[in-house]
């Protein structure tokens, strides 16, 4: 009795004291993160010296040993006071008790989604916030205390305790990314049973594509080559890149700025004119054909990126002439947060060595992506994709008979696409705090509101 006595006293006075650090875990977010390790030590310190070791002390057999259990789990204590979510390795989610409450309204947890304890009811609601792109409004001024009745009444609080609490976006995959990750197993578990089969068979001919799917490939090549060769004859149209390094000189940034602007122009009529070419596309309603353009037309530009990359210099060429490092890249006013994703995501492909026919049905593959915000007829936007998609795994397995993950591989890129074209809102942002504005069709497209 003695012991528990003790024992509860000291919890007292360690929760106490983790209280004040809490107040104060703000200001510890803006220091460096080997400050904030430091400091995290010093405090458990602090609340050992303050509270007391002798009641652990006899639990543990030593001083010592207590000392080493509590700096073990300061981690715990602070990052919880920090506001931020605690890491856990990756593997299983802890088993869960029962009793286990949502962090952000307090109902009864089902495990842990996007990174955080909760129940259903907020993980849905999390998941559809991201996926919409959903804005909420509060009559209360963002200050409603969540719980379970006001989960229901302020969406803006809600979704903003999520956040709190730790639920990460990029965890949140949309129906797009779903259907391409269930294609990439059951491709995945095709091959192995396929694999696992070694009777010899005798030699069969070489397999071919059907005509049907032969012609859409030489069609699709066709028309993006007729599409490049319009954007090569508008090049005398493009801003010069300066030759002054000067960094500070405002009209040398202006025209880098507008020498890139110019070439995303060039680059997103290249987009509509092959997209108004694929075939279904224009029986779609105009608000369909605008729904898919403006959320793929970012991601297109990005896999034409890849394609210009040369490895052997690192950078990227448009138009035959127009070499850019990274540098380069920097100088017109984009952040390395967004360069660098870019030439990674163009190193990856690279590596994959795709031609023609495989980049030009990727793209329309990316085009009829029936789960893009705001488009209404989700069905025949898949039904137009599919033979593109049909299309594609024929030819890969015809070309690359004995990679048989190429093709869940390059779907993949798809979904990393998504990726990259959210780091991309967030330049987009970062440039008009630099009071960069963008030219009327770029702002109209990536939704830009001057």
């Amino acid at each position: 009795m003695l012991y528990s006595s003790r024992y509860s006293s000291f919890l007292q006075r360690a929760e106490f004291l983790s209280s004040k650090f809490s107040s104060v875990s703000p200001a510890l977010k803006k220091f460096p993160k080997k400050f904030n390790v430091f400091f995290e030590i010093f405090a458990v310190c602090l609340l050992v010296l303050w509270a007391g070791l002798e009641p652990l002390a006899s639990f543990f057999g030593s001083r010592a040993l207590c000392l080493t259990v509590l700096l073990f789990s300061n981690n715990l204590i602070f990052y919880r006071n920090y506001g931020q979510p605690v890491k856990r390795k990756k593997g299983p989610a802890p088993k869960m008790l029962g009793n286990e409450v949502c962090s952000v309204c307090g109902d009864k947890a089902s495990g842990f989604h996007y990174n955080v304890l909760s129940c259903e009811g907020c993980k849905g609601f999390f998941r559809r916030s991201v996926i919409k792109s959903a804005q909420y409004a509060c009559k209360n001024n963002g200050r409603c205390e969540m719980d379970m009745y006001m989960r229901r009444k302020c969406q803006q609080c809600r979704l903003r305790k999520c956040r709190e609490a730790g639920m990460l976006e990029q965890c949140v995959l949309s129906e797009e990314q779903i259907r391409l990750k269930k294609m990439k197993k059951q491709h995945e578990e095709e091959t192995a049973r396929t694999s696992t089969v070694v009777t010899p068979s005798p030699p069969q001919e070489a397999a071919a594509l059907d005509p049907q799917q032969q012609e859409m490939i030489e069609k699709l090549v066709a028309m993006q080559k007729q599409c490049n060769k319009r954007s090569f004859l508008d090049r005398p149209k493009v801003t010069p890149w300066p030759q002054s390094q000067d960094p500070q000189n405002r009209e040398v940034r202006q025209q880098r700025f507008a020498h890139f602007t110019e070439l995303a122009i060039m680059s997103v009529q290249e987009i509509v004119d092959f997209a108004k070419q694929l075939p279904g596309f224009l029986e779609l309603t105009r608000e369909d054909q605008i729904a898919l353009l403006k959320t793929s037309t970012i991601e297109i530009m990005l896999l034409e990126t890849s394609r210009r990359y040369n490895p052997a210099i690192d950078s990227i060429t448009f138009l035959k002439d127009f070499s850019y490092n990274k540098e380069d890249f920097a100088k017109a006013g984009l952040q390395f947060e967004f360069i660098n994703p870019i030439f990674e995501f163009s190193k990856g492909m690279n590596d994959l060595h795709l031609d023609e026919a495989e980049y030009a049905l990727l793209i329309a593959i990316n085009i009829f992506s029936a789960d893009r915000p705001n488009v209404q007829d989700h069905d025949l936007v898949e039904r137009l994709q599919q033979p593109y998609v049909d299309a594609l795994r024929s030819y890969i397995m015809i070309k690359r008979p004995k990679d048989h993950l190429m093709f869940p591989r390059m779907l993949m890129k798809l979904v990393s696409l998504r990726t990259l074209s959210s780091v991309h809102s967030e330049q987009v942002f970062a440039l008009r705090l630099q009071d960069k504005k963008l030219p009327p069709l770029l702002s109209e497209i990536w939704d830009v509101n001057e």
